[in-house]
């Protein structure tokens, strides 16, 4: 069975006394060089905006961090610091490219915090694997985003920032 390993961030702001975190919307048409990865507990049929978290592949001799953080550059148009590592989210995918391979994939996730940029400011060859990237509440991420990992990593980064009030003074 072919491995991969990724990365990616959950990344949170608060304005105006809300919390937000940051999502992209993979392309609509399927075969985009790039389309995600199924998981477990994906989208319904039907459902109109499928929403994820900014992660991508850990290039050979990086570190899960850093990809992290470079894939949320590149899909978002923003850049972020670490919080803290939220958790690993392994599952088993069958490739509807190519030759059909099972695939054990293992997402890292981290809490990130917003530091500057403008989201879905992103470059046009981006464009193929992200239509766009926008906030969306905090609170509602478990049940806006597709996949059942990410709506977990959505919950822990909402469950985290109820119980580290000093994140909210230095918001």
């Amino acid at each position: 069975m072919v491995r991969e390993i990724s990365a990616g961030g959950v990344v949170i702001r608060r304005k105006d006394g809300v919390w937000w975190m940051a999502a992209i919307e993979p392309p609509k048409e399927p075969g985009s060089s790039k389309a995600p990865s199924p998981a477990p507990g994906g989208p319904a049929k039907g459902q109109k905006a499928i929403l994820c978290l900014p992660k991508g592949l850990v290039d050979k001799g990086e570190k899960a961090l850093d990809a992290a953080l470079r894939e949320v550059r590149e899909e978002t148009g923003i850049t972020a610091a670490p919080i803290t590592k939220l958790a690993d989210i392994r599952y088993v995918y069958v490739r509807s490219w190519g030759n059909g391979q099972r695939v054990f994939k293992i997402v890292t996730f981290y809490l990130l915090r917003y530091d500057s940029g403008r989201i879905d400011s992103i470059s046009d060859e981006m464009r193929i694997e992200v239509a766009r990237a926008r906030w969306v509440p905090l609170e509602d991420a478990p049940k806006l985003l597709a996949y059942r990992g990410e709506k977990q990593m959505a919950r822990q980064a909402l469950e985290y920032v109820r119980s580290h009030t000093e994140l909210h003074d230095s918001a």
